[in-house]
């Protein structure tokens, strides 16, 4: 029976497989630099910078949504859903769905006046899927940033 629970720390060896298994999906497979040790850190150390649900399926880990709080300066509080990864095989059962609902939850319960993600251009199933969710896509602002390497040398 698939269940939809917050993460634990026990979940951070599936979480991250299923990390990978999003970073071959997009074609990145070896930009993947986490590891369990700094996901426990990151996650449940003094200052957790993340947290995520999971859909447990008997204890498999099938899918898994990250997020973090972000500020905006013109919103305020927000949560950012870093990603929604659901296992290959489990796909199109709607554990995206709940994933992601689990995701708003967690933003209005924590009075959150904003949820961002990002989603690549081509992936036409997420796509899709947030268009039948009503969501509104921004097509103004362009991506930046820095990699760890060029943080070094600035």
């Amino acid at each position: 029976m698939m269940k939809i629970r917050q993460g634990t720390k026990e979940d951070l060896p599936q979480a991250l497989e299923l990390i990978r298994e999003l970073a071959i999906y997009e074609k990145a497979e070896n930009e993947v630099e986490n590891t369990v040790e700094s996901m426990l850190q990151d996650g449940f150390g003094e200052q957790p910078v993340f947290g995520f649900h999971v859909a447990d399926d008997q204890g498999k880990i099938v899918g898994i949504s990250i997020y973090y709080y972000r500020y905006s300066t013109w919103k305020g509080k927000c949560l950012y859903l870093e990603d929604l990864v659901v296992n290959e095989s489990y796909r199109g059962k709607g554990i995206g769905k709940l994933l992601f609902d689990a995701t708003a939850l967690r933003a209005k319960e924590a009075n959150c006046n904003l949820l961002n993600w990002q989603v690549l251009d081509w992936n036409e199933p997420a796509i899709n899927f947030y268009k039948k969710i009503n969501a509104q896509f921004d097509n103004e602002w362009i991506n930046c940033r820095l990699t760890r390497e060029q943080l070094d040398k600035y």
